[in-house]
């Protein structure tokens, strides 16, 4: 569907500089920033998420940055509906508008939509996690088998969240799981333009490790401590916190747990490379690309769109 609006969405691996261009682009072309970095919604995760710094945030009007609680239950699709939702507004103003984000599964909510399934009771998971502990995970698979083989043959079958999940949307809904995906999505009032940031994977781990090194010399593990009574909670399952909860239980020392919130960020960069790579469509540049160059070939893709 083409439209007079634009969303220009910018994606790539973590520390590579998304924010730093979407702000120059958002100046230039007047207009504000809808983050979906899932993990930046939080407001009591300022430092471990790399949160824009304040003089950033002033520069353009970021939304959807801190707007959250760790106490809240909130979940892509309610991002999707949000997202959604403030940007109809954003376009009144201006037909061209700037998104930016590391959360792929996010940006796709936004930019194609999702697949949405029936609310499961959660007795039915506390069930399945009991047959789990006790029967294993090949007595799940057999079930999940019988009430869904499309779905056995397509997931990733020894992912017990994967097999748990599909099984308690048949069991709770009485209809095989594979029949709520892939449905028509409802159409966008926008024009997508996707510019992906990349550069050698020398120089993206290199960026990560200084990032780690700078997030600790801010407070990270002083943010992290008091967050780790609430350790349980599903916002903090997450790179840069996990690790040192497993420090402050003494599971890891200081040094290792810093060299691991490293290293697993490394490993959630290249999956989100990965991720971002499957879109054809994405306009890549390297890091380091000129803001003029960028600026042109947006404005020429979208000028061709139009006419």
């Amino acid at each position: 569907m083409t439209s007079d609006n634009f969303l220009i969405t910018i994606v790539g691996p973590t520390a590579i500089g998304k924010t730093a261009l979407s702000i120059q682009l958002a100046k230039h072309f007047k207009a504000e920033i809808i983050s979906c970095d899932s993990r930046q919604f939080y407001k009591e995760m300022t430092i471990g998420t790399a949160v824009p710094e304040t003089d950033e945030l002033v520069a353009a009007k970021h939304h959807f940055i801190q707007n959250r609680s760790i106490f809240d239950d909130y979940n892509v699709g309610e991002f999707e509906r949000d997202a959604l939702s403030k940007l109809g507004k954003l376009f009144i103003e201006n037909p061209i508008q700037i998104m930016v984000g590391g959360s792929g599964l996010y940006v796709d909510a936004v930019l194609k939509g999702l697949d949405y399934f029936p609310e499961v009771d959660y007795k039915i998971r506390d069930e399945l996690n009991q047959k789990l502990e006790s029967k294993g995970l090949e007595y799940l698979q057999k079930k999940l088998k019988e009430l869904d083989l499309e779905t056995y043959n397509t997931i990733t079958i020894d992912n017990p969240k994967r097999v748990m999940r599909a099984l308690e949307v048949c069991i709770g809904s009485g209809k095989p799981y594979s029949t709520f995906k892939n449905k028509p999505k409802a159409p966008r009032n926008f024009t997508s333009i996707k510019i992906g940031l990349n550069a050698d994977r020398e120089i993206i781990y290199s960026r990560i490790n200084k990032r780690v090194d700078i997030m600790i010399e801010n407070g990270l593990l002083e943010e992290a401590k008091e967050l780790y009574q609430h350790k349980k909670l599903n916002a903090l399952q997450t790179v840069g916190y996990r690790e040192l909860f497993s420090y402050f239980d003494e599971n890891f020392t200081k040094e290792f747990a810093i060299s691991e919130i490293k290293k697993n960020t490394r490993r959630f960069a290249k999956r989100q490379l990965t991720w971002f790579k499957k879109d054809e469509n994405t306009l890549w540049f390297n890091y380091l690309a000129d803001i003029h160059t960028i600026i042109a070939k947006v404005s020429d893709k979208i000028n061709i769109t139009k006419h």
